[in-house]
């Protein structure tokens, strides 16, 4: 056993299996911690993966070489892409999985990822050092904004004993730190149902200066699904077509499962309303941050007064299970009040549950003490990521994870031949999801578990689900996360999606030609010659359509065989919305001139009296790097963006 690493994750979950991987593909010697090998990239929630704008995460994360894509699609019971009615920036894939076919899809990939150790054990310490440095060192890196590091990360030691050191250490601990459930006035130490809480693990790191908080979070009552009149619910089925998560690999291949969906009722709500005193979320029991978008049912209920019914779906756990996620009643009262609502559906009236939902309350530190890197500002070598950074959901943990992960890599030296340019995996707004989420949490804090939606990303129509690839594949090759195969899929993939193109650009169509062939598509005929592309962009016409008037079309459609469907959707988005994506690239564009002008360490914030007190202290404290990340700052307005301007022209 040799515990001497280049890069330490703790916490096997989401955030920590990406991290994990990344970091040992980057050629790091990496070691992977957990406390249970059995439950890693364990679905402590809903056992689903994706959903809006979270699908275009997992999109991503594949792109750029992770692996939740490709575990996702070999484990899929379900799979739908959720808004279709509207435009393609908007679409976003969606599967429910196979709980255990899931975990152990991931640990056959960490099990034969070389550079990777997995030690299961329960990280007890943070161990550091104090950093050294000479009078030059300090006159040529320090400034007077910029506070450096007076601490690095050495390592960690365990409940055990065992003492592991490292260059880079990445905390993934997910809701385990002093974490608390909660089932009525019950409350039992735990990181998720029947596995232990960390203890102390929090306490050091905090002492170095580093601030936690409490969040919440909880999940539904698990239902036997022999228990449940199917005929007093909806069917859900999934869809069947060329659709999946990883731009590589095979499609589904698992027995496809419906949902049910259903409703609570009025006698429900007169059950829970009977309960509220008893629920740890009205009677003083919890009193951390819990989730806007994913509320309790006793929640729903107080908000909602007036609505007499809310939706629920019942979600299969797996192909070889009884047992199911009944979405939409996340609750923490009572085990027999639970029960006793439940009963009062006509579907769950003969309800038997395997296990009641519940509450629970954790640390997380806040995410603004972080770099875009996620290493932490005060402690050298450290980084966090996933629902420590007060994120929630498995994909917002897994991109953090990835990023998290290539950085520690990089920090490691692992990759002695990596340009100045590229010691840091940063991402930008306009790159990526992952890119959005990371510079919300970092320059606007957290105030509530955060959950990535479409509408938090200005430029949602250069981040669409189809072109992942094309915006992040390259770059994670050049870093060396993503490997060569992956490198060729997209090359082949983009030499298709130019040759569909340049058909469409350079074929000239004319009326007598096409007049049939519009009319019986509904579309009005041609009166002049046009180009193909023109023509593409009538919302009547679809590129399978105008390849049945254009053979050479048509034969560009047939290859690749095994991804010709994903090859023609791309190459039809980017030509039937090509305005749109153009004119975004545009205010992209000039928002990169002040991602460029770089502000960190210029200025002496609380000594400036042209901008507002609370410009001063949110600026001091987050010491933004750019001036766009300056001007996304809560509380920071365009007149104190304009003053820091100015100055920086003097």
């Amino acid at each position: 056993m040799i515990l001497r690493y280049d890069v330490i994750v703790i916490g096997g979950g989401h955030a920590g299996c990406e991290a994990a991987c990344a970091s040992a593909n980057m050629g790091a010697k990496t070691c992977l911690v957990t406390m249970e090998m059995n439950n890693i990239a364990q679905m402590s929630c809903n056992p689903a993966v994706g959903g809006i704008a979270k699908g275009q995460i997992v999109r991503e994360i594949d792109a750029l070489g992770g692996q939740m894509g490709r575990v996702t699609d070999a484990t899929a019971i379900q799979f739908r892409m959720l808004n279709r009615s509207k435009g393609p920036a908007m679409w976003s894939p969606r599967a429910q999985c196979d709980r255990g076919k899931f975990i152990w899809q991931w640990r056959t990939i960490l099990d034969n990822t070389p550079n990777l150790d997995i030690w299961q054990d329960q990280a007890d310490e943070l161990i550091v050092e104090e950093i050294k440095r000479n009078h030059a060192q300090i006159q040529s890196e320090s400034s007077v904004s910029t506070t450096l590091p007076t601490k690095r990360v050495i390592g960690v030691r365990t409940i055990w004993g065992v003492e592991l050191q490292a260059k880079a250490v990445i905390i993934t601990a997910g809701t385990f730190l002093n974490g608390l459930m909660h089932i009525g006035n019950k409350m039992v130490a735990g990181g998720r149902i029947a596995e232990p809480a960390v203890e102390r693990f929090t306490e050091s790191i905090t002492r170095h200066g580093i601030t936690s908080a409490r969040m919440k979070t909880g999940t539904p009552v698990r239902i036997d699904s022999r228990s449940v009149h199917f005929e007093d619910t909806e069917m859900q089925p999934g869809e069947t077509d060329f659709h999946k998560f990883s731009y590589m690999g095979e499609a589904r291949q698992l027995p496809q499962l419906p949902c049910w969906t259903f409703s609570t009722n009025a006698a429900v709500n007169e059950v829970l309303r009977r309960g509220l005193k008893e629920s740890p979320l009205y009677n003083g029991q919890i009193n951390s941050i819990g989730p806007r978008y994913c509320p309790s049912i006793e929640t729903k209920l107080m908000t909602f007064p007036d609505r007499e019914s809310h939706p629920l779906f019942l979600e299969p756990e797996g192909t070889d299970t009884n047992e199911m996620y009944l979405n939409g009643f996340s609750s923490s009262m009572p085990i027999e009040l639970q029960i006793e609502a439940l009963k009062q559906i006509p579907a769950l009236r003969d309800v038997k549950v395997y296990r009641p939902g519940y509450a629970i309350e954790y640390d997380f530190f806040d995410p603004t003490q972080l770099k875009h890197s996620l290493e932490s500002k005060k402690i050298e070598g450290l980084f966090f990521a996933g629902q420590v950074n007060g994120t929630t959901g498995y994909e917002e943990a897994a991109g953090q994870g990835l990023v998290a992960g290539a950085n520690a890599a990089l920090l490691a030296g692992s990759d002695k031949s990596i340009s100045a340019e590229n010691s840091q995996f940063i991402m930008h707004r306009d790159e990526s999801y992952i890119g959005v989420l990371i510079d919300d949490l970092v320059t606007k804090g957290v105030d509530e578990p955060y959950r990535m939606f479409t509408s938090r990303a200005e430029y949602r129509i250069l981040l669409r689900q189809d072109d992942a690839d094309a915006r992040l594949t390259k770059r994670a090759y050049e870093l060396g996360i993503a490997k060569r195969d992956r490198m060729e899929w997209w090359e082949e993939k983009s030499r298709h999606i130019e040759h569909i193109i340049e058909i469409c650009k350079n074929t000239s169509l004319k009326p007598k030609e096409t007049e049939s062939a519009l009319e019986s598509f509904d579309t009005t005929p041609l009166r002049t010659g046009c180009k193909a592309i023109e023509l593409l962009g009538r919302p009547q016409l679809d590129i399978n359509k105008l390849a049945t008037i254009i053979p050479a079309l048509q034969e560009a459609l047939e290859a690749p065989e095994n991804r010709k469907e994903e090859i023609a959707e791309a190459a039809e988005v980017r030509m039937k919305y090509a305005g749109y994506i153009e004119r975004e690239r545009e205010v992209a564009d000039k928002m990169h001139r002040l991602e460029n002008i770089r502000i960190k360490g210029k200025f002496d914030y609380m000594s400036m009296n042209h901008i507002s007190i609370e410009a001063r202290q949110k600026l001091s404290s987050i010491d933004p790097e750019t001036l766009a990340q300056a001007s996304r700052i809560p509380g920071v307005s365009p007149s104190d963006i304009n003053v820091l301007l100015v100055l920086m022209g003097r």
